[in-house]
């Protein structure tokens, strides 16, 4: 398994959520000069020399202030620290040491975690000197002096963070070659039913109350020919549902089992249809790169008739698209209604995600194709593909080389993409594809 959290920790208004924005390459946090804008915890995914990561932005760091909300961003400041593989720690060049900075420090080196010290707001030569008075607070780390608003320093700060990060495990399931697989969802859709179903046991509490499962737990399943690691996570609120400490730690913990998995188990509610807040959640195990499988629990409560089905089926695929070709099984926890199909749709999807082909296989089928259908050109520039290998990752990824990478743009990518799933089967699981200088 591999912890790749990392969480970005400092005090109000240094640009944490800036730097969230810039890391992850999204505006999902929202920025302004007011302190205290930061209130409910941002999760996005970022990615450097092919290491991914899950980046977490937390509230400004503040004592003595008589904000509401005050106690709760400390806790889950806390809470952060205490989850991700390594920190971030934001300083601002501007303002230099201050009592917060030296309050925020004693807590990051008493964590024992990993630390960058990341000065922000230098875009000038003199603010760059000014960075080093932050050696003061005395973190086992270079100051790395960035602007996280146009991107100045971020470059060696990621190089440094990478090299932080722990090394990834091939086959990152519990024990060597026992896959995992985690049941996530959203809350009160059978997730610890499905658990106890299978086991035959009451292994997990369940009551009609959304939300009773709060950490995640870890079984071993050794039944029916499986032998897996079944992990029962805490159901995925809304990011605004998300208003109190151990909510807070639950949602922490379920990002972790998505991310320490092999294959997640989407659980939907027959009911409802696939909602917004399952779409979070599945484009969260796909950022994440794992392994996934749907399925649409509670069938037995539909009413249905020859059509219920495919149209269901059909109106899932629309909303997951481009990504549609993911094993959709109908289940229900209280018949036992296909529950050992989807987990032998699981190991077919783990099987995918460990899939290898031979390098010259490989461009024995994609270079006719490329030939046939080159990138365009750009800029008056003929982008030309002449190798591709498969390159060891925990989930499928193949490197194209060319003279001219960054003009292969997502639509010619997601192309080659559906080439390579249309010959091999890769259903269910995520592909990574990386344009190299030759």
């Amino acid at each position: 398994m591999t912890n790749n959290l990392v969480a970005i920790v400092g005090r109000p208004n240094v640009g944490k959520s800036t730097l969230f924005n810039r890391l992850t390459e999204t505006r999902d946090a929202i920025t302004d000069p007011t302190s205290g804008t930061t209130r409910d915890r941002k999760y996005g995914h970022g990615s450097w020399t092919e290491r991914a990561f899950t980046v977490i932005d937390t509230g400004g760091w503040i004592t003595g202030s008589e904000d509401a909300f005050e106690a709760a961003i400390r806790a889950q400041v806390m809470l952060s620290l205490e989850e991700a593989a390594v920190v971030l720690m934001l300083v601002d060049v501007g303002t230099g040491v201050t009592d917060l900075d030296q309050e925020i420090a004693k807590l990051v080196r008493k964590s024992g975690k990993p630390v960058l010290l990341v000065c922000n707001k230098v875009d000038t030569g003199m603010h760059d000197v000014g960075a080093a008075e932050f050696y003061n607070l005395g973190l086992d780390s270079e100051v790395f002096s960035i602007s996280a608003a146009n991107g100045y320093g971020t470059g060696e700060m990621l190089d440094a963070l990478v090299q932080l990060l722990p090394e990834e495990i091939e086959d990152d399931g519990v024990d060597d070659g026992i896959p995992a697989f985690a049941v996530v969802g959203r809350p009160n859709v059978g997730k610890s039913t499905l658990l106890n179903t299978l086991l035959g046991t009451e292994r997990a509490i369940v009551t009609d109350q959304a939300g009773t499962t709060r950490d995640s737990t870890h079984t071993r399943f050794k039944m029916f020919g499986f032998d897996v690691d079944l992990v029962d996570t805490a159901g995925l609120r809304k990011r605004k549902a998300v208003d109190d400490n151990l909510e807070f730690y639950s949602t922490l913990r379920t990002i972790r089992a998505i991310e320490e998995s092999d294959v997640c188990l989407l659980l939907l509610d027959a009911t409802q249809g696939m909602e917004r807040q399952d779409l979070h959640i599945f484009w969260q195990v796909v950022n994440s790169y794992r392994g996934v499988v749907i399925l649409v629990n509670k069938w037995d409560l539909v009413e249905k008739d020859h059509k219920t089905m495919g149209e269901m089926e059909e109106a899932i695929r629309e909303r997951i698209a481009p990504f549609t070709d993911v094993p959709i099984l109908f289940t229900s926890n209280v018949t036992r209604q296909r529950v050992l199909k989807a987990f032998e749709a699981a190991m077919r999807v783990y099987e995918n995600r460990r899939r290898r082909i031979p390098t010259s296989e490989l461009n024995d089928l994609m270079l006719p194709i490329i030939e046939h259908q080159p990138p365009p050109m750009y800029k008056g520039k003929v982008v030309r593909i002449k190798y591709v290998t498969q390159i060891p990752s925990q989930t499928p990824s193949f490197a194209f080389y060319c003279n001219l990478p960054q003009y292969v743009k997502e639509p010619y990518q997601r192309y080659l993409e559906n080439h390579l799933r249309k010959q091999y089967d890769f259903s269910g699981a995520t592909l990574r594809l990386f344009f190299r200088k030759k």
